[in-house]
């Protein structure tokens, strides 16, 4: 089960950095200039920035745990980005897989 939203801001390597070194103090989080993630127990967040704004893709086994996720995120990028008022709209996905590409992604 994935959601996607997209924040529009010209800040979005900021609020990125910003969301995986506040949650890498005590879930494993990784982030380079323009993408990053973070692996919750309940679910993962994978971020990606660019000139648009910071695009969040959240992934969990089960609605509860997808909920969890969303709202973990979605209140700490209010907080962070609380100048510009996020409003989030989240979108279901289909297709859209996070990035497996990039040399942080951790090992299953």
């Amino acid at each position: 089960m994935q959601l996607h939203a997209t924040f529009i801001t010209q800040r979005g390597g900021r609020y990125m950095a910003a969301l995986c070194h506040h949650f890498g103090r005590k879930v494993e989080a990784c982030c380079d200039e323009d993408t990053g993630w973070v692996k919750f127990p309940f679910g993962r967040c994978d971020l990606n920035q660019d000139a648009s704004g910071l695009h969040v893709l959240v992934s969990a086994s089960s609605q509860a745990n997808l909920e969890r996720v969303v709202q973990v995120v979605t209140n700490h990028l209010e907080r962070f980005a609380f100048r510009e008022n996020p409003e989030l709209e989240w979108i279901h996905t289909a297709g859209m897989q996070p990035d497996t590409t990039s040399e942080f992604t951790p090992h299953p």
